[in-house]
Formats: C-alpha cells, structure tokens, sequence
C-alpha cells in the first residue's frame, strides 16, 4: 500500500475507533440501568480479555509484573467511570473522562521532575474552567457522578504515565491481555463482594458483546495500528473526537440536552484537550490515550 493510502487508511481507521469509543457511553449508560455497574465492568473485561488471549498468549514472567501493575490502574479507572456513568449522563461521562490527556503530561512532569510548558498550564486552566461549567450544578458542588468521573480520568492518565515505563518492553497484545484480565478478576471479585455478581441477562449481552468485543477488541487494535502509521500525538488529537462523539450521540439517542453554560463548558474542555495535546511536546514521550490500553 502507498504511503500516502497507508495514513488516509489510518486516519479514516483512528476516526471510526473514536466514534465507537464514544457509543460505548451511550452503551453503558443504558446497560448500568439493567445490571450494576462493577459486574458490567467483569463480565466486559472478561470478553476482551478471552478474545485476545486466544490471539496471544502472555510468556514470562517480566509481561505478567507489568501487566498486573497497569491493569490495577485501568481496574480503577473503569470502574470509576462505570460507577460515575450511573450517577451522571453520558454526556457529561464522556467530556469529564476526554481530560486524561490534560492530567497525563502533569503527572508525567510530577514523576519526571520536569517544569511543565505555559501551553501545558494554560489548556490545563482553560479545561478546567470547562469542567466547572459543565458539571457545577449550584454552588461549587459536584455532583457524585461527575466527581467520580474525574477521578477516573485521574486514574486513566497515572496508567498512561506507567505505560510510558513499561510498554516497550512487551509485545502490544498480550500485554495488554494481562491487563485486561486482572481488571475482569479485580471487577468480578469486587462485584461478588458488594453487587453479588449477578449473570448477564439477554437485555445486557448484546452490550457486553459491542463494549467487551467490537469495541475493546476492534477498536482497540484499529487504533493500535494507526498510531504505528501516523504517530502518537496526532492520534492522541484525533481521539478527542471521542467526547465529541459521546456527546451528540447522547442527545440524539438518550435525550440528553445541554444548556448555554454547558455548551460552553464542553467547547473549554475540548480546547483545553487540544492546547495540551497541539501545543505540547510532553504527549511525544508519553503513549498516546489509550492507545495501548482497551478502548473505553
């Protein structure tokens, strides 16, 4: 394949992993209504980790370390997004969870000991600026959803930043195998724990099977390969089309409507991604979002 039709293939490619990362909002917001968030979580993760175990399975002892070490944090996350989509909407769950990419380099400067640039402060300022008028419902109180969203994209961007220390020394697929695997054992312990672990039922299956297999699995690797195409900062820009995408799918499937305030709020976050991620050379060392983690 010429190399010109090689990059249109892979931006066309990053495009479609966007959009279908951000359906998996609208997903899961329905799918948290039928069967309880941590179990969702589980029985997910347990789909896509199966699916690419059965492509490559992990050896040695090195692989397994990491991965156990990056699957808690992802653990965290998903279940933290997953626990904050059932209390918010999933317009609010997608934009929250797209500042990963504004906390990532400022951990990554923490862990490195390096001064961050003013494009870095100043999209990290104008982001969150964003996320108070999106989320601040009266007063300065968030709502539990939104705070628990937040924090999952702490928890996203702290994976991102061990990634950047670990994922080279792995092959892609099982290592992220790993890491998928210790989040459905972690999702399915806890769920057993606190939710009792209920089974899916046939309402939930089909959602179980886009999120933990089109999704985690296709899009995922769909990603993969356009970044090695196209390098990871663009595809860390192009992936803000995700909660571009969670939002207007939101609106027109689930209803979800956004006032003035919130419209304004989104559009901050949305530049506050992009400053960080155009403006930046701290997003060069660092693996682009997610991708070499599962898709959200």
């Amino acid at each position: 394949m010429p190399p010109e039709r090689r990059r249109t293939f892979a931006y066309l490619a990053l495009v479609a992993a966007a959009c279908l990362y951000g359906v998996t909002f609208v997903v899961i917001k329905q799918a948290v209504e039928i069967i309880p968030p941590i179990a969702f979580v589980g029985w997910r993760f347990l789909i896509g980790a199966v699916v690419l175990l059965a492509i490559a399975v992990p050896k040695g002892r090195s692989v397994w370390k990491d991965g156990v070490i990056a699957g808690v944090m992802l653990f965290a996350g998903y279940v933290l997004q997953t626990e904050g989509l059932a209390l918010t909407n999933a317009s609010n769950s997608g934009l929250i969870t797209g500042l990963y990419v504004v906390f990532t380099p400022i951990i990554a400067a923490v862990v490195a000991r390096t001064k961050l640039t003013g494009w870095a402060v100043t999209g990290t300022g104008v982001a969150f600026v964003g996320l108070a008028l999106l989320t601040v419902r009266q007063g300065v109180t968030f709502e539990a959803g939104d705070l628990l969203t937040l924090g999952c994209a702490i928890a996203f961007a702290i994976h991102i930043v061990v990634l950047s220390r670990v994922a080279a020394r792995h092959p892609v697929i099982p290592f992220t195998a790993v890491q998928l695997l210790v989040t459905a054992i972690l999702a399915t312990v806890l769920s057993w724990l606190t939710e009792g672990l209920p089974l899916p039922t046939t309402d939930v299956l089909p959602a179980l099977l886009l999120t933990g297999l089109v999704v985690t699995a296709g899009a995922f690797l769909m990603q993969v390969w356009s970044q090695t195409v196209i390098g990871a900062a663009k595809t860390a820009v192009i992936l803000t089309l995700e909660p571009v995408s969670a939002t207007v799918l939101a609106a027109l499937i689930l209803s979800e409507h956004l006032d003035a305030k919130q419209w304004v709020g989104a559009g901050l976050i949305l530049a506050g991604i992009y400053l960080v991620l155009a403006r930046t050379n701290e997003m060069d060392a660092i693996p682009a979002a997610e991708a070499i983690t599962p898709a959200h």
